[in-house]
């Protein structure tokens, strides 16, 4: 697959005459815009929609450059703008726009033979023949491919305390590139203790999940036998969601859809960086 500079590149060598000449000066500054133009996308994969403010503030940029950069990526098809949401009144004036990437901007990202796996999983399900007990099949081959990586979070996460389990999962999810991040979420019940949010701002398998939801669902059955407790899938990249959000209740507390209307379900919102936390709630 393509990365975001590669599409770039080729965008623009398509639209420029003649052959390729030595490097100029003026290439040279070319080379260090989509560098840059590079770091916005990954950026807005790594954070999730954000705003122009928001990603110059993370960049290092002004926002004037980052709007330009945006420009770009918008022209090229990687990204698009939409209102945030806004949950609960509204303040007066317009509300602030987000960029988010598309289908296409995610698909740069992705190094999966996704065509290859696709046959493959279909073929598992023919072999046994198809129906249920393909599906099922299908099912067992997640499982155990989710087991083997939950054998190296559960090292990961022996050491955490109770209360940072989710952390050191977010953190083990991110050294394979699913770009996990944990937001706190405050319980419904007044002095009850929080909740937490995991939000995986990358999937590598997203276009594959979207044929086989197996994956997801033996992904989630993994941090739940990881957190030690059910937790709930409110999301999915693989569904059309910005993120893969899934819930954990706090330690000792009771899974609920009480519970899971206080976690919500906003995936638009721009956690910390890292496996970092909030204290504010988001609903989506």
């Amino acid at each position: 697959m393509k990365n975001i500079r590669e599409h770039s590149t080729q965008q623009e060598a398509e639209s420029a005459p003649g052959c390729a000449v030595p490097a100029t000066a003026a290439e040279v500054l070319l080379e260090g815009h989509r560098a840059t133009r590079d770091r916005v996308a990954r950026s807005i994969l790594d954070h999730g929609p954000s705003s122009a403010a928001d990603l110059a503030s993370r960049l290092g940029l002004t926002t004037a450059a980052v709007r330009r950069h945006l420009d770009g990526l918008t022209a090229a098809g990687l990204v698009e703008s939409r209102e945030q949401r806004v949950y609960g009144s509204r303040g007066r004036g317009r509300p602030a726009k987000v960029f988010a990437l598309t289908d296409g901007g995610r698909d740069a990202f992705y190094q999966a033979y996704d065509q290859l796996a696709a046959d493959a999983l279909r073929w598992i399900s023919d072999a046994v023949g198809g129906g249920k007990a393909g599906e099922e099949a299908v099912a067992a081959f997640a499982r155990a491919r989710f087991g083997r990586q939950a054998e190296k979070y559960g090292e990961a996460l022996s050491s955490a305390g109770a209360g940072e389990r989710t952390e050191a999962l977010a953190q083990a999810l991110s050294a394979d590139g699913y770009a996990a991040t944990v937001r706190r979420v405050p319980s419904a019940a007044a002095q009850a203790p929080a909740g937490a949010q995991l939000c995986q701002h990358h999937c590598p398998v997203a276009h594959i999940a979207e044929q086989f939801p197996q994956l997801c669902e033996a992904e989630t059955e993994v941090f739940s036998r990881l957190l030690g407790t059910h937790v709930q899938r409110l999301a999915t990249i693989a569904h059309g969601d910005g993120v893969c959000t899934t819930y954990v209740p706090a330690p000792g507390a009771a899974s609920s859809p009480a519970l899971r209307t206080a976690a919500g379900r906003d995936t638009d919102a721009a956690p910390t960086a890292g496996t970092s936390t909030e204290d504010s709630a988001s609903a989506r």
